[in-house]
């Protein structure tokens, strides 16, 4: 079971970017479908996006389709969120998640679907 952290948040404002990563221990870091979540202050958590084990196949909520970008480097046991454009809406404690034992092409915007979750890390877009 890998241990996931979360990092990259912080203060920007609307338009500008940030990279968020989760980083993972253990070696089977490339056996795992990763997620990304966020929860804004009032609201339920939502699904931002996902990428398969391989990286081969990605899914994007709506809202940030065409601004945000997930990646992964399995050697190094990271997966990226590239978010730019950013938006006050955007604004949400963001949460990487994993999920072992899945095919090679398995990707899920459920978060009952994930079994592992980093601490998360606060994102706020000032207007």
């Amino acid at each position: 079971q890998v241990q996931l952290v979360d990092s990259g948040g912080g203060l920007v404002q609307a338009g500008g970017s940030l990279r968020l990563s989760c980083a993972a221990s253990g070696r089977t870091f490339s056996s795992y479908v990763i997620g990304w979540f966020r929860q804004a202050p009032g609201k339920e958590r939502e699904f931002v996006a996902t990428i398969s084990r391989s990286g081969g196949r990605e899914n994007y909520a709506d809202s940030v389709k065409g601004r945000f970008t997930i990646s992964r480097n399995n050697p190094k046991s990271t997966v990226y969120l590239q978010m730019n454009s950013l938006k006050p809406e955007d604004t949400a404690v963001y949460y990487c998640a994993g999920k072992l034992g899945v095919t090679a092409s398995y990707i899920s915007g459920n978060q009952d679907d994930y079994d592992t979750w980093g601490q998360g890390t606060q994102v706020t877009v000032s207007s």
